[in-house]
């Protein structure tokens, strides 16, 4: 493995608008990222498998509910200090950044912010330490895009409920301990499940064949007249605004950490550029390359300064989810395109494991998708500014 000697760009002085606290919290997950996965991560995206000896990294660096407040194992931060650990960890791997997005965002989030006191001081803290792994279930083999349309239901029989369905495309959830599932009860409202292993009819097979994502591991969740203790239900909140104030949360550190995928390509051709000599001068001294590069760096500085205003409304309460949605797409149509072009840069060699361009472009095709897709987070500006939804 070469060694990792990412610098990361601030163009315009980013680091002069982040707290101490900011900087440290960064800088301690840039660290970790350089010592435990630079090293390890195109192996383990070689062979598909996900690398568990990190869970505890993850933890220490508070990657897993940074937000959450301290009585409950969190680590007390605000919403910026969330968004540069995403980055941070997405300049590492994609995959890796989702394994923490899920368990922050999709499971420790809505047990905080649903839950009941008990299933706070029950789940969270197992949760912050990475002893427990979580996963969340919404979308479906049948429904994505509109998940108000979900199949899972649950029955009330008196003691407990009985949950019947399937998810898809689920990110944990085959070495999660614990799911987050959204099903419609007999009326067809949507509720939270607190869904634990070990539960009778509860599977999670693993899916395969994925040239994305290969560090991380998806599957689905299987639910065959699975008995779920009442007191396993959310009761803070019910309805499709339960889930999608959770996507809000996800899409919020997905639009940092797209930052992170873009820097690390830009980094990589930046520095591939000024070494590989063609017709004998560094390719970094023809037009077309610096064009490709000024590109990158003015894109990259865009979605910095998108992200750091969004994280400052997050932090105020007021970022709305068309906010959200806007930054998750542009940052994210950002760093597919800037890995696109870094991997041309590198000629062939950007194709190989010697690179991590190919990882990151391959990573982004789920990103771009996921939480959300990039059609659909244009239709949800659209009907922002106009009104009009254009997807019902």
């Amino acid at each position: 493995m070469k060694p990792d000697l990412f610098e990361a760009p601030d163009y315009y002085n980013l680091d002069d608008l982040f707290s101490e606290e900011h900087k440290l919290v960064r800088d301690a997950a840039r660290q970790w990222v350089k010592r435990d996965i630079s090293p390890i991560i195109e192996e383990f995206a070689q062979k598909a498998e996900f690398p568990k000896q990190i869970i505890g990294g993850l933890a220490e660096i508070g990657a897993f509910g940074p937000y959450i407040p301290e009585q409950y194992g969190g680590a007390g931060l605000d919403q910026i200090s969330y968004g540069l650990i995403m980055q941070e960890i997405e300049r590492g791997d994609s995959g890796v950044r989702s394994t923490a997005s899920v368990q922050s965002s999709l499971v420790m989030y809505p047990i905080y912010a649903y839950g009941s006191e008990e299933q706070r001081q029950k789940y969270l803290p197992k949760l912050a330490s990475g002893e427990w792994m979580g996963c969340f279930g919404l979308t479906e083999p049948n429904h994505g895009s509109n998940p108000g349309g979900m199949e899972t239901k649950f029955k009330d029989m008196g003691d407990h409920y009985l949950l019947n369905g399937a998810k898809l495309w689920i990110s944990n959830s085959p070495f999660a301990d614990v799911a987050v599932v959204w099903a419609k009860n007999e009326e067809g409202r949507i509720h939270g499940l607190i869904v634990e292993r070990g539960m009778e009819g509860f599977s999670t097979p693993e899916t395969h064949n994925k040239w994305s994502l290969r560090a991380s591991a998806t599957g689905e969740l299987i639910f065959d007249n699975v008995k779920v203790p009442k007191e396993n239900l959310l009761p803070g909140k019910s309805g499709l605004g339960a889930p999608l104030g959770c996507l809000d949360s996800a899409r919020y550190g997905i639009a940092w950490g797209a930052i992170g995928a873009a820097m690390d390509c830009y980094d990589t051709a930046l520095r591939y550029a000024k070494e590989r000599i063609q017709f004998g001068k560094p390719i970094a001294a023809f037009q077309l390359q610096q064009k490709k590069l000024a590109e990158m760096i003015t894109e990259i500085t865009k979605a910095q300064l998108l992200a750091f205003r969004l994280g400052q409304l997050k932090n105020d309460g007021r970022a709305t989810t068309a906010q959200i949605s806007m930054a998750k797409r542009n940052n994210v149509e950002m760093a597919i395109k800037i890995a696109r072009e870094a991997r041309q840069m590198l000629g062939g060699m950007g194709i190989t494991g010697e690179y991590s361009i190919m990882r990151h472009m391959m990573n982004l095709e789920s990103v771009i998708t996921y939480e959300g897709t990039h059609d659909i987070h244009l239709l949800i500006t659209g009907a922002d500014i106009t009104g009009i939804p254009a997807f019902k």
